[in-house]
């Protein structure tokens, strides 16, 4: 079905969004009905059917549940209505507005939204119903558009990430990214920019949390020229750079108290003033901040000031760890064995069955970092055309952290098999140095290898 066909009804309690969205639709649609007040959902879809119906997250109303719109969207389908149902939500409740598609909403838009993209996104959803795009649940072919070249995955956990990326990335939302470290902060904050209105305006990266206390407003707010001993020149700070796109600010959770308060500031008046200068310069950057720090040690005021944090994160994003996105593991293998044999022009692009097999019993501490370098590692040192087990040698830094391991299974063949496998990678590798710690020939040590089918 086309717009010019459909008849949509809007249920939202605010009058100023329900003439909004009438007045933008009634030269696009057949028909818009708009209602303040949910509880009359049942009779008007009694008296007629509707194509699409947009439904705010949010109502004061007697439903008093903190997620009225799920309830409402329940009602819809009971009431025996197959309209295609598109969530209007504000950035706060973005989390709720992905579990509604997991619950048979089409899709959602954030206020304030871009009028074109409302009109695409019912475009998009009348399609759906009508099933041109694809089986029922399936994510937005748009969502996968937004991945970059090495930030893979078709995990649930990354479909989801990749999924909320796509709805917030045009909007002008300050993010906080949230996760370990190697699962891919950097490449997210990128993809954000890249598929966001400020795509052909600068994209600033910032690790502040390697600035000391000196650096700290010399490099984000710029100095003039003898501000101190070593300012020879004036200098633009990064946010004054970053004007008209997006700042990125890795490791947000390790800067101090004071660096904090410098940072409210700015961000609250929308200017900086360089060192050495009192006059101010406005700025307009779209911020995007990450951490490994989780989110309930930064909300400790002893370690980072609450009013901060709620300027920072409008929408949160949280990256899961790779030990929890396991389906992906062989994806980003493949992917990272593709790119290093032909960066060293090796043949070994392929991965045999068992050296898949020890990637997925590996528990990753690095992440998709160390999983990076493992490929990179195992590509170099391969000598056939595809990837064996014995191939893949995890770091020795990463590794000496403690192994998820069955605390029963000591067998001696399994204490030998772990010790072989330390002194390997305690070797990098390097078979004829840990054959001789070992008190073994190179020859007896490969039988082990293949014994153990390492």
């Amino acid at each position: 079905m086309i717009l010019k066909n459909a008849s949509i009804l809007v249920i939202d309690d605010d009058p100023d969004v329900l003439t909004a969205v009438r007045l933008l639709l009634k030269t696009e649609a057949m028909e818009v009905v708009t209602e303040k007040n949910p509880e009359n959902m049942r009779s008007l879809l009694a008296k007629r059917v509707f194509d699409v119906i947009l439904l705010d997250m949010n109502f004061n109303s007697s439903i008093n549940t903190g997620n009225e719109g799920l309830f409402w969207l329940r009602r819809i389908r009971e009431f025996g209505s197959d309209a295609a149902v598109i969530m209007i939500t504000a950035y706060g409740d973005i989390d709720l507005a992905v579990r509604s598609l997991k619950e048979g909403a089409a899709d959602f838009v954030v206020k304030p939204w871009h009028n074109e993209r409302l009109i695409t996104t019912i475009r998009d959803a009348l399609k759906k119903k009508d099933g041109k795009r694809g089986p029922a649940g399936q994510f937005p072919a748009s969502a996968g558009s937004i991945i970059g070249s090495e930030l893979l995955g078709e995990s649930e956990s990354m479909r989801d990430v990749f999924f909320k990326m796509e709805k917030i990335a045009p909007t002008e939302a300050n993010i906080l990214i949230l996760g370990e470290n190697g699962t891919g902060k950097d490449l997210i904050a990128k993809a954000i920019h890249q598929h966001s209105l400020r795509a052909d305006k600068p994209f600033i990266k910032v690790d502040v949390g390697a600035l000391t206390e000196t650096l700290f407003e010399s490099e984000l707010f710029g100095h003039k020229k003898g501000a101190f001993t070593d300012a020879r020149e004036d200098r633009v700070g990064r946010f004054e750079a970053g004007s008209g796109g997006t700042l990125f600010l890795d490791e947000i959770g390790n800067i101090s108290l004071h660096q904090q308060a410098k940072l409210l500031s700015v961000l609250q008046n929308r200017q900086v003033t360089r060192l050495g200068s009192n006059q101010a310069v406005p700025i307009d950057i779209r911020l995007i901040c990450a951490t490994n720090v989780p989110l309930s040690e930064l909300a400790n005021e002893n370690r980072f000031r609450k009013d901060l944090i709620y300027r920072i994160n409008t929408v949160e994003i949280m990256v899961p760890p790779l030990r929890k996105r396991e389906e992906d593991i062989i994806l980003l293998a493949a992917h990272f064995a593709r790119i290093y044999s032909s960066k060293y022009m090796k043949p070994a692009h392929d991965l045999e069955p068992k050296a898949m097999e020890k990637l997925r019993g590996y528990h990753f501490p690095g992440n998709v970092r160390e999983l990076q370098y493992t490929i990179e590692r195992a590509v170099i040192m391969a000598d056939g055309d595809v990837l064996q087990a014995k191939d893949m040698i995890f770091s020795p830094i990463e590794s000496s952290l403690p192994m998820q391991e069955d605390p029963q299974n000591l067998t001696l063949s399994t204490i030998e098999k772990n010790a072989i496998l330390k002194v390997i990678e305690k070797h990098n590798g390097n078979i004829s140095k840990a054959a001789k710690e070992l008190g073994l020939t190179r020859t007896a040590l490969y039988r082990r290898l293949s014994k153990y089918d390492i």
